[in-house]
């Protein structure tokens, strides 16, 4: 009899196929209460490695980390009109604390623009106090109605940027160099996404924002996911918390600002646009544990000789973990891992002892080999690489082969079945937006004729890329 799958077939049923491979790879549980979810340790591995890359990056930007309160007053969010009408669908509000009724509702953070400027109000009053770059990582809660576990859940954790600058120039330079050097170096060179950068319509445009960089992910089913923003907010926040610097002389002039973050839906992301009918896939740059070490039997020979690798493959730099649970099935155990994607498997049992061997599982690229095992330490850093680039490599192919142009509203439609289509924003425009919108199809984002970002909506050679998303 043959074995059932330990996953439903990405081709029978993508949903299911990424709701098993979340709970069978144990990366998270949903929490109790409905659109909450419960990170398991493996997952959150998996977002502590992404925390580290991201905080490098935004530190080599130039910001640095803070935290403000979760709770904000309910009065911060109807200063700036067009943030609150956005954002007042998915807004929890806390009115009793401590048994009684609150003087004035509290909203608990969908997001922090108006707590931070604030304070940002307080901190700058002259030229000298800018550019003021802060970041912090934290959760938030919107009240998510069709809630799944990491792409879009009531509460999740993220990183949120907020800047402000003198001019606007500089404000818009940084919003950039946030979306290309920050956010598509880490998902292009890590992550292994091969993301679009590209700008957003006015539609989808953040609420309070005049701009809104994106990058955009297709996932394993042609989908696309928003993986991250950058906004420019101009001076919307600053003029409505009167956040200003003093010019020379007694003339003061509002600040001109930023937003940018992504969130714990970069794991959703990965699962999407890597994993395959086996389970995950994890980037090697990326992974918690990059190789683990397997005993196949529980000889005190064996059991002493992962233990050699192990600590060989640690002083070469990699990231292991020696698995010599033989108390557990070998089978079982191999299954797990490459469920969770582990790039490479290295196992040895009592005759790759005697060969002076070890057996090289590649989970990335598939099949495997005796390898000895005095060379591990040399040649696995290259091997990971080269796993690396194979996962990128997969990703832009999918993306160009699953992207089509089309001229017509139905026939991005079509598109969007199965991938995405590319339409001239001259003959979309607006109203062919809201018509794919009527389709559940939305315009991912505009992008410049030689594929860069635009420097405008009304750019001469504008293509907007449409697809159905997440």
């Amino acid at each position: 009899m043959a074995k059932a799958p330990v996953l439903t077939p990405q081709a029978e049923d993508f949903p299911r196929w990424y709701q098993d491979l979340i709970n069978k790879a144990e990366l998270a549980d949903n929490g109790p209460v409905r659109g909450t979810m419960v990170i398991r340790p493996y997952g959150y591995g998996l977002w502590e490695r992404m925390q580290q890359e991201m905080d490098a990056r935004i530190k080599k930007a130039g910001a640095q980390n803070a935290y403000f309160p979760m709770f904000i007053p309910q009065s911060y969010l109807t200063k700036e009109a067009e943030h609150v009408e956005g954002f007042a669908p998915e807004l929890a509000v806390v009115t009793h604390g401590g048994g009684k009724e609150l003087e004035e509702p509290v909203v608990v953070r969908p997001t922090s623009e108006t707590i931070i400027n604030e304070y940002f109000s307080k901190w700058v009053q002259s030229h000298r106090d800018l550019p003021l770059l802060i970041n912090q990582w934290a959760n938030v809660v919107r009240w998510e109605l069709r809630p799944r576990v990491f792409l879009r859940t009531t509460e999740f954790l993220w990183q949120e940027g907020h800047t402000a600058h003198a001019t606007y120039e500089d404000a818009r330079a940084y919003a950039s160099r946030i979306h290309t050097d920050v956010y598509g170096d880490f998902m292009t060179n890590v992550l292994g996404i091969d993301v679009v950068l590209g700008r957003k319509t006015a539609r989808e445009r953040f609420a309070g924002a005049i701009n809104t960089l994106t990058l955009e992910g297709m996932m394993g089913d042609g989908k696309a996911l928003q993986m991250g923003t950058s906004h420019e907010l101009g001076q919307n926040f600053a003029k409505a918390f009167n956040t200003t610097y003093q010019l020379q002389g007694a003339e003061r002039e509002f600040v001109w600002q930023t937003s940018w973050g992504v969130s714990t839906r970069m794991v959703g992301g990965l699962i999407m646009s890597h994993g395959d009918d086996n389970g995950l896939r994890v980037p090697p740059r990326l992974a918690a544990v990059q190789v683990v070490v397997l005993a196949i039997k529980g000889e005190d020979a064996v059991l002493a000789k992962v233990r050699e690798i192990g600590a060989q493959l640690e002083a070469a730099g990699v990231r292991v973990v020696v698995d010599d649970r033989t108390d557990t099935p070998f089978g079982r155990r191999a299954v797990d891992w490459e469920l969770k994607g582990v790039p490479l498997r290295i196992e040895v049992g009592p005759r790759d002892l005697e060969a002076g061997t070890a057996m090289l599982v590649r989970r990335i690229a598939g099949g495997k080999e005796p390898v000895q095992a005095d060379s591990l330490a040399a040649v696995v850093p290259g091997i990971l690489e080269e796993d690396q680039a194979q996962l990128l490599r997969e990703s832009r192919e999918r993306r160009e082969a699953r992207t089509v142009d089309v001229k017509t509203i139905d026939e991005a439609v079509e598109a969007a079945a199965t991938g995405w289509g590319r339409i001239s924003w001259a003959d979309l425009g607006p109203e062919g937006e809201a018509k794919l919108a009527e389709q559940g199809v939305s315009v991912r984002c505009l992008v410049a004729a030689d594929g860069t970002v635009p420097a405008a909506d009304d750019q001469d050679g504008n293509v907007a890329l449409v697809a159905r998303a997440y």
